[in-house]
């Protein structure tokens, strides 16, 4: 009977490992799930590191969280990219080897792959970017309904940059419903932001979609938080749920 103890014993041991490692993430709380996942396009984009990649399968088998931004954006891109790197860093390591943090740049023309590495350094290198042609982008923006407009032409002899210029969209706390890209509020004083920044009035008219869309590794778009939603601490919270939901192996 003795061996019969040790065998209990030792099955017990075991049992009681697998439940102590177990992951008993809560299931994401907040976000808008997709009530039918988007399958991203095969679109050809380029890494920071100028490296040819599609859109469809450029974080190695990693879940990602995707934002739409520009290098030139003087205030919600390098906020939501700060909020971003906190909760990247907060994770733990086994679970921030499953996460993919990705930029994909609105402003092509300016943000070439040397431009978007060197702006993610700022916040953590191991941040990855995206940019291409300006009809890729907009195409990629546009399947993971991204609002992407460009500032008009300004006037080479226009002095007068008291307009008030909004840069975003969707800077309320309500997540935008798939496909919806007429509700989102224009939000911020986008001029007076850009000038202070550096930049001028024409970067600071840009107005583009702020929220942050999860990707599965299967390259799925499935699931979006609002910026106010990255903001107050609710993704940072769903991100364990979400990591094993959607992480991968």
């Amino acid at each position: 009977m003795k061996w019969l103890t040790a065998v209990l014993v030792a099955v017990a041991a075991v049992l009681g490992g697998l439940l102590l490692y177990r992951d008993v993430s809560p299931a994401p709380a907040g976000g808008t799930a997709l009530d039918t996942p988007v399958a991203l396009p095969a679109l050809r984009l380029v890494n920071e590191r100028g490296q040819a990649t599609p859109l469809n399968a450029s974080a190695d088998g990693r879940m990602r969280l995707v934002f739409y931004g520009f290098v030139r954006c003087p205030d919600v891109c390098p906020a939501t990219l700060a909020s971003l790197t906190r909760v990247y860093a907060d994770l733990p390591a086994q679970q921030r080897e499953r996460v993919q943090v990705q930029f994909i740049t609105v402003d092509p023309e300016h943000d070439r792959p040397e431009v978007v590495r060197d702006y993610l350094g700022r916040f953590n290198p191991a941040f990855s970017g995206l940019t291409g042609e300006a009809g890729t982008i907009d195409e990629a923006a546009r399947v993971m309904f991204v609002a992407n407009v460009k500032p008009p032409p300004q006037p080479a002899q226009a002095e007068d940059h008291s307009e008030d210029h909004s840069a975003h969209l969707g800077g309320g706390d309500e997540a935008p419903a798939a496909g919806d890209r007429t509700g989102d509020r224009v939000t911020g004083d986008g001029a007076a932001n850009a000038q202070a920044a550096g930049a001028g009035a024409a970067e600071a008219a840009r107005i583009h979609g702020d929220q942050v869309s999860v990707v599965d590794p299967a390259g799925r778009f499935v699931r979006v938080y609002a910026n106010g939603e990255v903001i107050d601490g609710t993704l940072a919270a769903d991100l364990p749920g979400l990591i094993r939901l959607y992480g991968g192996s």
